[in-house]
């Protein structure tokens, strides 16, 4: 099952997060599927691309908890 979740990246300390389609039992930061958006809570700069979030939701992907709250505070 493909979910739509956030990937960690960055050093210690300074995360940065991709948002991305992965198998379900893939690890968290395992490889994608596609990445479809990126979010630093640092400096608060997100970017999500709608057409293809869009696209996957249409696939059935199922989003997580996280990132129903991301969105819908956006």
């Amino acid at each position: 099952m493909l979910k739509l979740r956030l990937k960690r990246i960055g050093r210690k300390g300074a995360p940065s997060y991709r948002l991305v389609v992965m198998e379900n039992s893939s690890r968290r930061d395992g490889r994608p599927v596609e990445e479809v958006g990126y979010y630093n809570p640092y400096i608060e700069k997100c970017h999500f691309d709608v057409t293809k979030i869009e696209k996957w939701l249409k696939y059935g992907v199922k989003p997580t908890k996280t990132h129903k709250l991301q969105t819908r505070t956006k």
